[in-house]
């Protein structure tokens, strides 16, 4: 009787105790020269993101109201004129007049736009656009000798602790348009009108006293320049007003080169009970805000007129 030979496996060779070591150490090691790296190009794909397509921005004053609030959060995008110096995140770029792509902004845009003697983001409105004539008349735009319409529409209501800018409320020049609400909370009811620029761009605008920029004789807008004004007419560095060392103003028409993107969408709001805490922010959202549009509403059928 054949028996099979029984075949054992060999056993596994032990791994020498030094060799293990080593591994084990190699396991926890890390490459700090990959991560800067992956780091460094992360960084680089945000910059790049925020200086070509898109940019968050937060609004801190009250120079817009009543279409945008203090505390909103949008999105501003950067390619819809053209890019330039102004573009680059943290404006790293120095100064210039190029553009690459050019476009010309519309009546209506709402804009970011940097004034001549300071590198700081100011949002404004666009109003005139290059070869315009404009004056201003008691508050109402004069725009290639035709006066803007102005339509008085029902007051907006403007809570006062919506509108807190450095612990104090932004809003004290409207204190005799202060109105107590069911609820017990006060609330602004300054004068309101809705303005339509000649594209047939309209939107609302509060005017609500007779101050030394409500009037400014005519002059023409410069080839690629632009004039720009906030919504809250008596209370805005636009334009109208001068730049440093006079005035902290846009000193004039603002040259295209110096607009960095157009406004398009409201992300989210706090409002002024904002506070550090994290709890605070629950407490002080404004859902109604978010994703509210920034382009203007379009009115078919208004009366067009460019430069003459």
């Amino acid at each position: 009787m054949s028996h099979s030979p029984i075949v054992t496996d060999p056993s596994p060779q032990e791994t020498p105790p030094e060799t293990a070591e080593k591994k084990a150490s190699g396991k926890g090691k890390v490459n700090w020269l990959a991560e800067i790296r992956g780091l460094a190009l992360m960084l680089l794909g945000v910059l790049a993101f925020h200086s070509l397509i898109a940019k968050p921005f937060y609004i801190p004053s009250a120079s817009m109201v009543p279409n945008l609030l203090v505390g909103d959060r949008l999105v501003v995008s950067k390619y819809p004129y053209g890019w330039s110096w102004v573009s680059a995140s943290f404006h790293i770029l120095p100064r210039g007049t190029w553009r690459i792509a050019p476009e010309t902004p519309a009546y209506g845009d709402i804009v970011i736009a940097v004034p001549p003697d300071r590198d700081e983001d100011y949002i404004k409105r666009v109003v005139g656009l290059p070869g315009d004539r404009i004056a201003m008349v008691n508050g109402q735009i004069v725009l290639n000798g035709k006066p803007v319409p102005q339509e008085v529409e029902p007051p907006v209501r403007i809570p006062v602790d919506s509108q807190i800018c450095d612990g104090r409320p932004c809003l004290d020049s409207f204190s005799q348009y202060l109105v107590r609400l069911p609820d017990g909370r006060e609330a602004y009811e300054p004068p309101t009108y809705r303005e339509t620029l000649p594209n047939g761009a309209s939107y609302l605008i509060i005017d609500h006293e007779q101050q030394p920029l409500d009037n400014f004789d005519e002059i023409v807008i410069p080839e690629d320049s632009v004039f720009l004004m906030g919504d809250n007419r008596d209370h805005s560095a636009d334009s109208r007003a001068p730049a440093a060392p006079f005035g902290n103003g846009l000193g004039g028409p603002v040259p295209i080169a110096d607009i960095g993107g157009r406004a398009e969408f409201i992300t989210f709001s706090l409002d002024g009970r904002t506070t550090w805490n994290p709890l605070s922010w629950i407490k002080s959202l404004r859902p109604e805000r978010a994703w509210h549009s920034l382009r203007p509403q379009l009115r078919e059928g208004a009366a067009g007129h460019g430069a003459d």
